[in-house]
Order: structure tokens, then sequence, then C-alpha cells
């Protein structure tokens, strides 16, 4: 089937500027592209290419310029980001994906593979678990006793989901991270060593959630430690035990969300973020790369550093830690 960029603007919303019948063949970054293929600007900084990239099409948003006289047809959207997401998930979509039960592998007596599932070589699937329709298990993943898995989730390769825990529907789990592994709770005893607390809750996965791969996510001590709906985690994160995350969350990779922490919904945290056990994290919360939080959060508060300031504040200190130096010279000149 012809793709033209008149199909694509139909798609998302988009209005077409330049030829509206050529055939598109393919995605590709705007300094790699071809004729043929598509790609887009999202940020002004790069309207350069506009005139240098040899794509056929580019989705771009309504502060760009027009595209120069033999350059790219433009197709113009609110968000070109978010256009090209839909875009690249209706190309995912139409690729074939894998159906039924590979050899070798272990489903225990009684568990139920529905139609238009995918168990793959070497995959381990224990006892009364409970798998929604079209889930896609990948080879040599493990999902432990009693596990319930929604509809349309895929486990990729090497994740491991502890007995107990519950997966909600279309959700995905990268490979190689660890659902329900115990959390870090140790008591001290007077002689100077630690009696291990036994972990007995469990980690529950709401609808449309995103696990990153090696991404770890400990089971509660007791109850659950919950992940909301549309949560989306980076790969190398660290969620310990009884931490309650709402909806909408996303978090880049190596942060790390100690005990009992309660998280509020559509926040945004910065790679290797640290916030500190038992605090409550507010909505509508920016928190930037590497701050170190150890204090309750309001809601919409924006915060760097370490410790975690207000932006502004943040700011302004990183303005007079930069005069230090002419500070120090100008006293010892006195």
């Amino acid at each position: 089937m012809k793709i033209t960029p008149l199909m694509i603007a139909s798609m998302v919303g988009g209005e077409v500027e330049g030829d509206k019948d050529l055939e598109i063949t393919g995605f590709a970054k705007i300094e790699e592209a071809v004729a043929g293929q598509i790609s887009f600007i999202s940020n002004p900084k790069y309207v350069h290419y506009l005139s240098t990239t040899k794509a056929s099409v580019l989705l771009v948003g309504k502060d760009i310029p027009s595209s120069p006289d033999g350059g790219p047809t433009l197709i113009r959207v609110t968000d070109p980001y978010v256009a090209i997401a839909k875009l690249l998930q209706a190309y995912q979509s139409m690729q074939p994906r894998p159906t039924g039960i590979e050899q070798p592998c272990y489903v225990s007596e009684g568990v139920e593979i529905p139609e238009g599932s995918y168990i793959g070589a070497f995959a381990y699937i224990g006892k009364n678990v409970h798998l929604g329709k079209n889930v896609a298990i990948y080879p040599q993943a493990y999902v432990g006793d009693n596990v319930t898995i929604g509809d349309d989730t895929v486990i990729r390769q090497g994740a491991k989901i502890y007995e107990g825990c519950s997966i909600g529907h279309r959700c995905v789990i990268h490979a190689g991270a660890v659902i329900g592994a115990d959390g870090f709770g140790f008591a001290p005893k007077p002689d100077g060593s630690y009696e291990k607390i036994p972990q007995i809750g469990n980690v529950i996965i709401e609808d449309d959630v995103e696990i990153g791969a090696n991404t770890t996510i400990d089971r509660a001590t007791f109850g659950s430690t919950k992940i909301g709906q549309g949560t989306k985690l980076d790969n190398l994160i660290q969620v310990a035990h009884n931490v309650t995350m709402g909806k909408n969350n996303v978090s880049a990779a190596q942060a790390g969300f100690a005990g009992s922490t309660h998280i509020g919904d559509n926040n945004m945290f910065g790679g290797q973020v640290g916030i500190a056990g038992h605090l409550k994290i507010g909505s509508g919360v920016e928190i930037g790369a590497q701050s170190g939080v150890h204090t309750d959060v309001a809601d919409k508060a924006r915060l760097l550093g370490y410790p975690a300031l207000p932006a502004i504040q943040f700011a302004k200190m990183q303005v007079y830690l930069s005069r230090l130096p002419e500070i120090f010279k100008h006293n010892n000149s006195n």
C-alpha cells in the first residue's frame, strides 16, 4: 500500500505543505534520511535541517518556517513529538508478532494459555498463574506462582515476576526487570548482626505501565507496592518496598525511590534522582537530574540540587557559587 503525506496528515491531524501524493517508504533520523523517508523537527534549533535534510517529508510544529524551494514536504501538527509517536505505534502494530508455545518451556498444569498468546522457549509459568488475552512472554522469562497478567501485556526476555504479583493490561516489562523481589528489610540486633524481616506483600502494577530493562520493584513488607496507571519507568530504576506511585509518573534512568514513599500523579523525575523513605511527593512535581529529596514535596514544585531546593533558589545559589573565586580574591587583596 502506498503511504502518502496526505494519509499521514489525516492520521495525526496535520496539514500538508507541498506534494500530497509522493510515496513515503520509511522513517529515519533527520540527518541520515534519504529520499522517500519521513522525519520530524520538534525543536526550533533544528530548523537548519530544512535546507540540508534529504528526507522527503518532515513533521513540524506550527512555529517552524516554511520549507525552502525544492525542500521537503511539511506536515504541520500541534506537537511533532506526539505525532511521530502515533505513527511509530501504528507502524509497530502492523509488524508480525509471535504466537504459540515454543519448546522447551514449562507451563504448570492447569494454567490456561489464551488464544493469540506467546510463550517463548525456556520461559517458566508457575502454578495458578492467570494470563489475559494476547499476552507475550518472551524466552527465559519467569512468572511465579499466583501471578496475574492482563490482556496485551508483554514480558520481555529474562524478566522475572515473583509469586503473587499482579500486572495490568497493556503493560511492557523489559528484559532483566525484576518485579516482586524482597524489600530491603533487616532489624538490627544487640550483637550488631541483622535479622531479616520477611516480606510477605506483593507488587501491583496497573494498566498501561512500562518498566525499563533491569529496573527492580520490591514487594511490600505487608500489603502492596503499587505502580499507578500510565506510569513509565526507565532502565535501572529501584523502587523499594511499600512505595505507592500514582498515575502517569515518568522517571529517567538510575532513579531511586526509598521505602514507604507516597508519590502522586503526573510527576517527572530526572536521571539519578534519589527520594528518601517515608516521604509524600505531591502531583505535577518536576525534579531535576541527580537531585536528592529528603523532605515532603508540595504539588507542582520544581526542584534541583542536593539537597533539593526550589529551582529558582538553586539557580541563584549557582550564580553566587560562581562568584566565590572573585570574592575571595577581592578579600585577600584588602
